[in-house]
């Protein structure tokens, strides 16, 4: 024989066995690789955490993207920056076979704003280990030594949303790597360094290289479990539009003894404006608001499997009654939601002073479904807030403005994620709810859509892409506010996932 086809016949030989055994691995084996290879991978989490990752700052951007090419680069991937006008992408991409389909993960690097001052630990980059009591409260603890605790949480920006994900996915990776297993599929990766702050830059990047993401998959390693913290895949989330309303009232702050009862307080201008958006009920009253939603009772019965109650979720929350759209929790999320998410005008506190003010500003949020876009969206808003009377101004108004007109108001609108929803009981279902259940021996949560936005609609519209986010933290993780801590239990959880999903085989064309 000659020597060429011998060699040939080696490689084959040992890839079999790799090939074979990543489709064998047991719930049991998963555990075991998992429970090995976790004490390295708190350390490794606890060192990322450690590097800052506010994406306004490219000195952030760049010392969290050079550890991730590092560490993607040490597995085997080919790693790429992409650069854009802003901040710049990371890509890394390993080939197994050109004859099995891909699947491409997304990662997100970045982390919110912190305020060290709300933190209850010296630095919000500094994780600190605590345990959550049954009073709700957390106490301190040392750092662990042996048998690590799962009800431990480790505090810090990011450690949930979302560097614990990525960990947990570099860990399942480092696992493979040591036990010589190979991936089911060609696996991609995209770091996205900028998703907190609305990911400007990623659609014209998907665009510009849509060789370079096309695949069959997308999984997006971002998102918080459901309430009943057991496994979670989500099948869509709601983009968002946000505006910014000025509300003017006299030309500067006015003695409210000597002009109350004369000038008219645009805080009471501001509040009837709101208080008619909305009917006691929770119903947004902007018309055409809703129009496109419709909910089958098909649609309802597979949303509403999910496990959990109205009065559950109002227990956690802590509130009397919920808001009357839908009827369930799950059916609430199909719809598009209007938000006052700040609010401002005059002081308060010590600073408390007796004036009149002389502008309102609301910051309005709107969470997008599929069937209502954000244009629509804020050309409604915009035509609601010109029936009620109000005369729109660009910045300032000016004196003739002001003695002309007694509703005066600037708008500003702002276009973030697009919504997506990819359809249950597709392959990708069949595919990661397999994954899932080979790995933890349960089958996870199957949520129709979250609350939240993702800047998926790159993938999803232009590449057609079906997504659907495998989501890791617990769901009591505080992201986005100071405190926010991921559950240890969680973390072994998600490096279980992510082992099982690596190791799932697709059908070749999906």
């Amino acid at each position: 024989m000659k020597p060429l086809p011998i060699l040939l016949f080696l490689s084959f030989a040992l890839l079999v066995p790799m090939a074979a055994r990543c489709q064998t691995l047991t719930t049991d084996s998963i555990a075991a690789l998992t429970d090995r290879a976790l004490p390295a991978a708190v350390d490794e989490l606890i060192d990322f955490l450690a590097i800052p990752n506010d994406g306004n700052y490219p000195e952030h951007v760049e010392a969290n993207l050079a550890w991730c090419r590092e560490r993607f680069a040490g597995l085997g991937f080919a790693v790429t920056r992409l650069e854009t006008p802003g901040m710049p992408l990371l890509f890394a991409e390993k080939s197994v076979d050109a004859a099995l389909p891909t699947v491409l993960f997304y990662l997100q690097i970045d982390g919110q704003p912190v305020d060290p001052a709300a933190w209850n630990q010296p630095d919000p980059y500094r994780a600190v280990w605590k345990r959550k009591e049954a009073d709700g409260s957390y106490t301190t603890v040392p750092a662990p030594e042996g048998e690590l605790d799962p009800e431990l949480r480790i505090f810090a920006r990011s450690a949930s949303d979302s560097k614990g994900p990525a960990i947990s996915f570099i860990t399942a990776l480092d696992i493979m790597q040591e036990e010589e297993i190979i991936p089911a599929y060609n696996v991609k990766v995209i770091m996205d360094f900028q998703e907190e702050l609305g990911s400007d830059d990623l659609p014209a990047a998907v665009a510009a290289h849509r060789d370079l993401f096309a695949a069959d998959f997308l999984v997006i390693m971002d998102g918080t479990r459901h309430v009943s913290n057991e496994p979670t895949l989500t099948f869509g989330a709601r983009g968002i539009a946000t505006a910014t309303l000025r509300i003017f009232g006299p030309a500067y702050p006015l003695h409210s003894g000597q002009y109350g009862n004369f000038a008219p307080n645009p805080v009471f201008h501001a509040a009837r404006l709101l208080a008619a958006m909305k009917d006691e009920r929770g119903r947004v009253l902007i018309p055409g608001f809703y129009d496109g939603v419709e909910l089958t009772e098909a649609d309802k019965r597979e949303m509403n499997k999910v496990p959990e109650t109205r009065e559950e979720i109002r227990q956690m929350v802590g509130i009397a009654e919920q808001e009357d759209l839908g009827d369930t929790y799950q059916e609430a999320l199909q719809y598009p939601s209007l938000n006052v998410r700040g609010l401002r005008a005059g002081w308060t506190g010590k600073e408390v002073r007796t004036l009149i003010p002389e502008e309102v500003i609301v910051e309005i949020d709107m969470r997008l479904v599929p069937e209502t876009p954000g244009e629509r969206q804020v050309d409604l808003l915009r035509q609601f807030i010109a029936a009620r009377g109000y005369h729109f101004v660009d910045s300032l108004p000016t004196a003739e403005e002001r003695l002309t007109h007694p509703l005066l108001v600037s708008f500003t609108a702002s276009l973030g994620s697009v919504p997506f929803r990819t359809d249950l009981d597709t392959p990708i279902d069949h595919w990661l709810t397999a994954a899932v259940r080979r790995s933890l021996g349960r089958d996870p949560v199957r949520m129709r859509t979250t609350g939240g936005s993702q800047p998926m609609g790159p993938f999803v519209n232009l590449l057609g892409l079906p997504a659907v986010s495998l989501r890791i933290p617990n769901p009591d993780n505080s992201i986005h506010a100071p405190d926010e801590n991921l559950r240890l239990g969680n973390f072994r959880e998600g490096i279980q996932e992510c082992l099982g999903v690596l190791t799932q085989p697709l059908a070749p064309g999906r």
